[in-house]
């Protein structure tokens, strides 16, 4: 065996004795994936369900009546009855309601009689996003009840065709499908980089890094002993993440595990290699953690595309995305989880995370000797 091979036998064997005996690395690696997984899990989600919303009927009848047990039944909404739309604007003023549904006095007779019988409805705009949803939700509504009401009348549908609409790949249509995938490359953006950060901080604040310095053990012997084992917890955080998503969330997991697993190391890589680093920039642990909040996540959770659409962005945004890792690993995971192997996603996102792991490697390194040297 080669005096290096046995240096870095010996280094490997120091950093699995101090993961032993301070068990921080284990809590950064598995406890705070599955903390973050499961509060942003459970509390992140773009499905408006439950919505409360104002039912304001003018004049009550049979056809008003059945319009309105649509929304009773329709899991989008927990109506509330109001006699006028004063009091329904009132309420949705308070936030008491979202949005309203207003019908007419004389909706009932205009409906019977063929005649164009509108109905008014008010949305809460203050969330875009919730507005649009509820329009949408309110509008499906309406046309089921014209088709309803147009078979029963013997006259078919009210339109002279019909669309028969299909869902690819998310056929439940939840966001928890698309947010979860996301969430794992967000957050393991986090622990990778802390996972290398905090260590190599806390041996420069505890002096242990002076004294490795003046021992034979190289440059590159140190950084391996130190990726080695953390590239280690990572995976295996990034399994528990993957169960967690799988088992308690019930996301469907169409691709290979085998292409999960490859790109969950080229990503692990890249973060290890931004805490590698950061580490040569901060050798406080505090230092060290502000700079990888600021550094890895927030970019990783508004610049990914978890959340927020890349082609929505303004041009010079785009081109700083690309500097993200967690874009190219938000793409390839919700690839293999809902669509499966898709070859044109997995394999130029890859390479990204590739070329990315390598550059960030190769800066942690020339850092690490300027400072070390």
């Amino acid at each position: 065996m080669s005096p290096g091979l046995r240096r870095l036998i010996g280094l490997l064997r120091k950093e699995i004795l101090q993961i032993w005996r301070d068990p921080s690395a284990l809590a950064i690696a598995f406890v705070l994936p599955a903390a973050l997984l499961l509060i942003f899990g459970y509390g992140v989600s773009l499905d408006a369900r439950a919505v409360p919303l104002a039912l304001v009927v003018q004049r009550p009848g049979a056809l008003a009546s059945s319009f309105t047990a649509g929304f009773d039944r329709s899991p989008f909404f927990r109506p509330r009855r109001y006699r006028t739309i004063q009091a329904a604007e009132q309420a949705m003023a308070a936030r008491e309601v979202q949005g309203i549904v207003w019908l007419p006095s004389d909706f009932g007779r205009r409906a019977a009689t063929g005649g164009n019988a509108p109905i008014g409805v008010l949305v809460n705009g203050v969330d875009a996003n919730d507005a649009r949803l509820i329009e949408g939700y309110v509008q499906q509504l309406w046309a089921n009840w014209l088709t309803i009401r147009a078979e029963a009348a013997g006259g078919g549908a009210p339109l002279p065709l019909s669309v028969a609409a299909r869902v690819r790949f998310n056929p439940a249509v939840s966001s928890r499908d698309y947010l979860v995938p996301g969430l794992i490359a967000v957050i393991m953006t986090l622990t990778g980089a802390l996972l290398t950060a905090l260590v190599i901080a806390r041996e420069w604040e505890r002096g242990t890094m002076e004294a490795l310095m003046v021992t034979r053990v190289t440059l590159r012997e140190i950084l391996l002993a130190k990726l080695i084992p953390y590239f280690l917890l990572g995976m295996g955080g990034m399994a528990a993440s993957v169960a967690i998503a799988v088992f308690l969330f019930a996301v469907p997991l169409h691709g290979s595990l085998w292409v999960l697993t490859a790109a969950s190391a080229l990503f692990m890589l890249a973060a290890l290699g931004m805490g590698l680093l950061i580490s040569g920039f901060a050798r406080s642990q505090f230092v060290a953690g502000q700079i990888a909040i600021i550094a890895t996540f927030l970019p990783a959770f508004i610049l990914s595309g978890f959340v927020f659409d890349i082609n929505s962005m303004p041009t010079a945004i785009r081109v700083i995305t690309h500097v993200v890792a967690a874009r190219y690993f938000v793409a390839i995971l919700q690839s293999v989880f809902l669509a499966g192997n898709v070859w044109s996603v997995i394999v130029p996102n890859g390479l990204a995370l590739a070329g990315m792991a390598a550059v960030f490697l190769g800066l942690a390194r020339a850092i690490a000797r300027k400072r070390l040297d």
